[in-house]
């Protein structure tokens, strides 16, 4: 009788929608992440993240957007627009049509780019202009 008590639990609750990027959100956000707050989210433009592959991130003063891959991985330039989105989460569309959101946060005074999959990258170095 338990398990079938536990069995119909189980069931219920796994029966209850959850949003897929609030599992993927969720999954990657450690416990000292800090999500960049309004202030941090409006201080984007005029940013440049490098990573510690060398690419670098760099969001325009006029939403445009850029991500300049190291020589290792190739070098080259991928152009396209930015925007915040409702949630926090910092919205890329490609000139090529390909699109993302990543969630920016903060984990022991160093900025973390984590992708709607799941996969976190550290910034190395910020500069502001």
């Amino acid at each position: 009788m338990k398990h079938l008590m536990l069995l119909a639990f189980f069931v219920l609750i796994g029966s209850f929608p959850v949003p897929s990027d609030v599992l993927a959100q969720d999954g990657a956000r450690r416990v000292d992440d800090q999500p960049y707050d309004e202030e941090a989210l409006a201080a984007l433009p005029g940013q440049s993240f490098v990573f510690y592959d060398d690419g670098e991130a760099l969001f325009g003063d006029d939403g445009a957007y850029s991500y300049t891959y190291s020589a290792a991985n190739g070098g080259g330039t991928a152009w396209g627009s930015y925007r915040v989105a409702q949630d926090g989460r910092v919205c890329v569309t490609f000139v090529n049509g390909m699109s993302r959101c990543d969630q920016y946060v903060t984990n022991r005074d160093r900025t973390v780019v984590i992708t709607s999959d799941g996969q976190r990258f550290p910034v190395r170095l910020s500069h502001l202009p």
